[in-house]
């Protein structure tokens, strides 16, 4: 359910049709949030269809009139074309609603530019897990934000997920290396497993199965245990072990040292992107 100040009773316009907008508005009406009180405009008339039939939610073909009397208005489309999207509705927002941007690379400084100085806006980073209700998301307001607005884009984003509110802007890009692009670290490390599983002698479908089946029981280990992650994988690498000698293995080929550079390299990435965007 939602917090107090509940996004039950706001009037949601999302622009934008797509996996991440479907994934939110799924979240949202499965925690009891009404139907009648979302909007999607989208140009393709295949995607307001289906999310028509899909929902039962409002459809439009027209950003402006979706806007228009929006409480919050979440921003669902593709960085290449988000100045665009944003520049033609700021006219439209003079009543000054949330605005939560999902975009990645898309700088504060930059939206404000395009939507308005006075427009109370979120940036936020969320993942792919969110797809399937576990998702992770970074959320960073601008000072117009204020804290019911804080609240409603809080339980927007919860409903697929966990979100955690950051301090400084420039921490969105660090939570793009660890959780934005991190589902595909794990989904390189589960490929991995499951060949080599095969190579030792495994099926390929009893591979996959106790591949899958071990990153889960990892991560709900990790969530539900009092202990850090260290400690955990401590816990299990018996001293003299078969754990303990695969431990050592990545530890010698310098694993630590590639995650690091890995993620450097992603946050680096995210910085080239915004220059990228507001040049």
């Amino acid at each position: 359910m939602f917090k107090e100040n509940s996004v039950n009773t706001s009037t949601l316009a999302f622009i934008g049709g797509g996996n991440m907008a479907t994934s939110l508005i799924g979240g949202l009406l499965e925690k009891g949030y009404s139907a009648n009180n979302i909007t999607v405009s989208d140009p393709v008339k295949e995607n307001r269809e289906r999310l028509s039939q899909q929902f039962g939610i409002n459809t439009t073909s027209d950003n402006n009139h979706a806007v228009a009397s929006a409480d919050v208005v979440v921003l669902a489309v593709k960085p290449q074309v988000m100045q665009q999207v944003a520049q033609g509705v700021q006219a439209a927002l003079v009543h000054q609603p949330l605005v939560i941007s999902i975009a990645a690379g898309i700088s504060m400084s930059s939206l404000q530019a395009w939507l308005g100085q006075e427009t109370p806006i979120v940036r936020c980073m969320p993942n792919t897990p969110a797809l399937v209700q576990t998702g992770a998301a970074g959320l960073f307001a601008n000072t117009r934000v204020n804290s019911t607005q804080q609240t409603l884009a809080e339980n927007i984003l919860n409903a697929v997920g966990i979100s955690c509110w950051l301090d400084d802007e420039d921490e969105i890009d660090a939570v793009t290396a660890v959780s934005g692009s991190g589902p595909a670290y794990f989904f390189l490390i589960m490929e991995t497993m499951e060949q080599v599983g095969v190579e030792l002698g495994l099926t390929q479908e009893v591979s996959r199965k106790l591949t899958l089946q071990t990153a889960l029981g990892a991560a709900k280990m990790a969530i539900e245990s009092d202990v850090d992650s260290a400690e955990l994988r401590r816990q299990v690498t018996s001293p003299g072990g078969t754990t303990e000698r695969a431990i050592e293995t990545f530890m010698d080929e310098g694993l630590t040292d590639l995650f690091r550079k890995a993620m450097t390299g992603a946050v680096e990435r995210a910085q080239e992107m915004a220059k990228e965007t507001a040049s």
